[in-house]
């Protein structure tokens, strides 16, 4: 099946988050859709998916004309879709969230209807205990288990949003394996996503999105790193490189950092690595925490960006009693404007916004009134390239000027730019090396 747009446009508001976008996706084929935050991708990914309608143009199935109205009715047509946040009830279990899948399908519950998921599971290599919750998953078990919900019926297109940021290095490889595997039979894979490396890795097809304009589609053999990055950006690329910053020490096997100093600390997600960071906020005063999951954990959603900025300080006692509407509204607006938030008003709610984006008001709220300690978990999760070079060049920043940073991340590339020392974590104990790590 060849799913695509035609004249694609999309608006809230006064805010084009799609312009004039034509698209098509064919059989047989990865293709990456790529662009910096608030480009649109997801936006893109959300019309095919019927999850939002089009204000303009129209959405094409074997070059027809087509009306999905619903993520139902796109699912009848073979379209599923991972969404880069969950969809999962985190207390239910895997059997539970397969056979509510199912029943959407079938419109009558039964334990029963998680068997052929888990049938299809087996098939790809990934076994689950059917009675564990999913609270109990570590985050690369939630992605399969998303993926498997949808590859029980006949999947003819499966869009993936961001799939591989929350992946560690050998998952990533499983996960380019199964999509391969998928392309072969004959499925449209469409990735979202801003590792360009990875990209140039898994891509059949690559196509750039700026600003809600569609710039660049071009075959992978023909894409470079850097004609790849000056399409998103609309200059010349920026550098990307990623020249070792520190090595582990094997002296300092401290878990907490120094003042002026960034400790990383690495490994495989559910290593305890969350619980480390969570435990090391509670018991030190005036620490600012980046969690992990920024729509659970980060963000109020249904609250304006402003009020959202405003619970960092008011939490760490910077402000007290009543305070002026128009120094606070001032106020929120430099911070968006310094840390390059891309929003129509301090208004809008923060569910509104872009991944990327939402990221970054958890970050300005975080770095916000200078913290004696800032404790980040994967922050630049979800981020392109540029705004993880902003994130990273905050962190140090704010080690400079004296603050203790410890950065919880399972991307070693980042740990080896931003950390001063790396340690890395396996089943709760610290490991020097990576080696010692991943054995």
């Amino acid at each position: 099946m060849r799913l695509g747009v035609q004249d694609l446009g999309k608006t809230y508001g006064s805010l084009a988050a799609l312009e004039g976008v034509s698209l098509e996706f064919q059989p047989g084929e990865i293709h990456a859709v790529i662009g910096e935050n608030g480009a649109g991708k997801s936006t893109l990914m959300n019309v095919l998916g019927g999850h939002v309608g089009p204000s303009s143009g129209v959405v094409t199935v074997d070059g027809a004309a087509t009306q999905l109205g619903s993520p139902f009715a796109a699912q009848r047509l073979g379209i599923e879709m991972v969404h880069q946040h969950f969809k999962l009830i985190r207390n239910f279990s895997v059997a539970e969230n397969l056979s509510l899948a199912a029943c959407a399908r079938v419109s009558a519950y039964s334990q029963d209807l998680a068997v052929p998921a888990l049938e299809r599971a087996a098939e790809l290599g990934w076994k689950f205990d059917p009675a564990a919750l999913v609270s109990t998953l570590t985050v690369g078990e939630q992605q399969r288990l998303e993926i498997t919900k949808c590859l029980v019926d006949s999947c003819r297109v499966l869009i993936l949003d961001e799939p591989t940021a929350v992946l560690s290095p050998g998952e990533v490889q499983d996960l380019f394996g199964v999509l391969r595997g998928l392309r072969d039979q004959g499925v449209a894979v469409i990735i979202i996503a801003h590792k360009l490396r990875e990209i140039l890795e898994i891509a059949d097809q690559i196509s750039v999105l700026r600003q809600g304009q569609m710039v660049l589609t071009v075959p992978r053999i023909e894409a470079t790193l850097g004609s790849l990055s000056e399409a998103m950006l609309g200059s010349s690329p920026i550098s990307l490189d990623l020249s070792t910053r520190a090595q582990a020490s094997s002296a300092n096997l401290s878990p907490t950092p120094e003042p002026g100093e960034v400790l990383g600390i690495g490994g495989v997600d559910g290593n305890r690595q969350k619980e480390f960071a969570e435990r090391l906020v509670a018991q030190t005063p005036n620490a600012a925490f980046i969690p992990q999951d920024r729509q659970v954990e980060g963000l109020a959603l249904t609250m304006s960006i402003a009020d959202n900025l405003l619970i960092g300080p008011v939490a760490r006692g910077h402000y007290r009693g009543w305070l002026p509407v128009g120094k606070l509204k001032d106020w929120a607006k430099s911070v968006v404007t310094r840390f390059r938030v891309k929003t129509p008003s301090i208004t809008a709610l923060a569910g509104s916004l872009s991944g990327g984006n939402q990221q970054k008001v958890v970050l300005a709220r975080a770095l916000e009134g200078q913290p004696d300690t800032i404790v980040a978990i994967n922050p630049t999760r979800g981020l392109d390239f540029q705004s993880a070079e902003f994130v990273h060049a905050q962190l140090r920043e704010a080690a400079t000027r004296g603050a203790a940073v410890l950065l919880v991340s399972s991307d070693r590339d980042e740990l080896e730019q931003v950390a001063d020392r790396i340690l890395y974590m396996v089943r709760g104990e610290l490991k020097t090396t990576f080696e010692e790590a991943v054995r």
